[in-house]
């Protein structure tokens, strides 16, 4: 991968996410964590080599069929991207809306969501009144809400307390143990030594396979 005619970012790159895996993606600043996570959420191509998605060549995917395809993938970015306008409750509900789920199920199912993540109190409120991680939970809210298929995370736990932090592991544990693979970028040491799950590493537009603290 590399950006408008600057040197590749990414190369050389070859790795397997099984269904129901668990992933920590670590590696320096700068490694090219959030430029990986681009790509497999479909908001860059490759610019040489293949990226497969739910058995489909996505380099080659038709722009037709690209909406589908990242209905499967939930996303937690850095900059929450929530919708100023809309409350924390239609926010979380827009993935289900979307797929076109009743609106009577959305409701209970929003609720309880949010009651989970602390948020229970502020599902009327607008993003813009909620501190940053309030903001951060509505967003891991919204990614994990309609229980996709894979869910990639860049620093979900960067604004929110080592408590919460280890709460939300929790909840994306929990979404694994119910099928979706899992990819949480993170340089959060602590939370990779407690939650032991194996590490793709990025390092110098590189990648390797860890298993530390792991029976392999």
């Amino acid at each position: 991968m590399r950006y408008g005619a600057g040197p590749e970012v990414l190369h050389d790159i070859t790795f397997n996410l099984p269904p129901a895996s668990f992933h920590f993606l670590t590696g320096p600043s700068g490694a090219g964590k959030s430029s990986l996570l681009r790509l497999m959420y479909l908001a860059s191509r490759p610019s040489r080599g293949i990226v497969s998605l739910f058995g489909s060549d996505v380099s080659n995917i038709s722009s037709q069929a690209l909406p589908e395809l990242r209905r499967k993938i939930g996303v937690v970015f850095q900059d929450f991207r929530l919708l100023e306008h809309q409350s924390v409750f239609d926010n979380v509900a827009l993935p289900l809306r979307v797929a076109g789920g009743k609106e009577r199920d959305i409701r209970d199912h929003v609720a309880q969501l949010l009651q989970w993540v602390g948020l229970g109190k502020a599902m009327d409120s607008l993003p813009s009144i909620l501190s940053g991680g309030e903001q951060q939970r509505v967003a891991i809210a919204r990614a994990v809400i309609g229980n996709p298929k894979l869910l990639l995370a860049d620093e979900p736990t960067g604004n929110v307390d080592d408590k919460l932090a280890v709460k939300l592991l929790f909840l994306f544990q929990e979404l694994n143990k119910r099928g979706t693979s899992v990819v949480i970028a993170t340089h959060n040491d602590t939370l990779v030594s407690r939650f032991k799950h194996r590490q793709l590493h990025l390092e110098r537009g590189k990648i390797t396979l860890r298993y530390t603290g792991l029976d392999t």
